[in-house]
């Protein structure tokens, strides 16, 4: 049986890019049922379009627009998105750039099924900002190497869920932070593939 993958974005969805790759050229045995994405101008939309995947939008700002409680919108909101993922009954939820925290009310609804990349290694430099205090660490010598991991997401903790696959990320010399960010960006875009892979085949 194929596994089924629902992917949640929010950016450019290069990452995404290379699991619609790794599908097409056999590399990956699954199928991108449905892409969520919870920015508008997101690129990852057209990305599935082009695939010819199902895509929405479901953005947070409607639940939070004159909402008394906003934990509670927020949590209304992850209710919401958690149907809509059910819908398509996935294997596996992967997170590939999705910039939202989960919470239980989304991943209970999930357990050891929601999947997500980080650009650091574990314990280090949690958040959207990963990259950029990466390079800062570099330069003021506190650190000599970036890195990327796949992680399991349990709970409403950010970047630090149970390890699936990590890598150190040389810095050169030579690098800028855009070579870096490049350079990082390969890394996740074969590791995404790799720890999906790995995850789904006792699943099978």
């Amino acid at each position: 049986m194929t596994a089924r993958l629902v992917v949640l974005a929010s950016g450019s969805g290069t990452n995404l890019q290379a699991l619609i790759d790794a599908v097409r050229n056999g590399r990956l045995k699954a199928e991108v049922t449905r892409v969520i994405v919870n920015r508008r101008g997101a690129v990852a939309r057209q990305r599935a379009h082009r695939g010819g995947i199902p895509e929405e939008c479901r953005p947070l700002g409607p639940y939070l627009n004159g909402a008394p409680d906003r934990a509670e919108a927020r949590r209304r909101y992850d209710t919401d998105l958690a149907d809509a993922v059910a819908s398509d009954q996935p294997d596996l939820v992967v997170l590939a750039g999705w910039m939202h925290v989960l919470s239980m009310a989304f991943l209970d609804r999930f357990p050891n099924r929601v999947v997500n990349l980080h650009p650091a290694l574990p314990g280090m430099f949690p958040g959207a900002t990963a990259i950029d205090e990466t390079w800062a660490a570099y330069q003021a010598g506190e650190v000599t190497s970036a890195g990327v991991m796949v992680h399991y997401v349990v709970d409403e903790g950010i970047d630090d869920g149970p390890v699936i696959a990590c890598e150190e990320v040389p810095i050169h010399a030579d690098d800028s932070i855009e070579t870096l960010t490049e350079r990082i960006h390969r890394v996740e875009h074969r590791m995404l593939v790799d720890a999906v892979a790995t995850v789904l085949e006792p699943r099978r």
